[in-house]
């Protein structure tokens, strides 16, 4: 049995709603990168701090625009209920700005957050939370969305449920 919760947002708690070729535009316009396929990838690959900061203001603009468009996803939301008595924690790669609109708009609550400022890698994110928890992974339950989620779950050696 687990001891402690962690989520990742979009898709799990929430549908954000983001419109990934405009950003993908914004981007490619920002970086020079003329194909994007990953965010995350893309990102990995800007070296100048500068145009990092752009892209990552870009990216919570692209994110704050939606947030009265975004929607419960009641199968994560369940769990959320369902484990509320459990410390819990987020994992996501939504912005800190972003996480803290949606914090408001949804009256959520986690013990601890972690999102693409501290990491880009989900596993990483999950042992971030894990420790600051206070908890190992075998005492630890991740709920995702994605085949990506099941996977870090499996490399932090945490329990792992995914949502549809």
């Amino acid at each position: 049995m687990f001891k402690a919760v962690i989520f990742d947002l979009d898709g799990t708690l929430l549908d954000l709603p983001i419109n990934y070729p405009d950003i993908y535009k914004k981007f490619s316009e920002l970086t020079g990168i003329t194909e994007i396929k990953s965010l995350l990838k893309t990102v990995e690959q800007i070296k100048d701090p500068q145009i990092l900061r752009q892209v990552f203001d870009t990216w919570t603009d692209f994110e704050v625009a939606i947030i009265d468009k975004i929607s419960i996803h009641e199968e994560g939301m369940y769990f959320y209920r369902q484990y509320t008595e459990l410390p819990k924690a987020l994992v996501t790669m939504q912005g800190k700005e972003t996480v803290r609109r949606i914090y408001q708009k949804f009256d959520l609550q986690f013990d601890a957050v972690f999102t693409r400022e501290d990491s880009f890698n989900r596993t990483e994110q999950l042992k971030l939370a894990m420790t600051k928890l206070g908890f190992t992974p075998p005492d630890t339950l991740f709920i995702g969305n994605l085949d990506n989620d099941e996977n870090a779950a499996k490399q932090a050696g945490c329990q792992f449920i995914k949502v549809k």
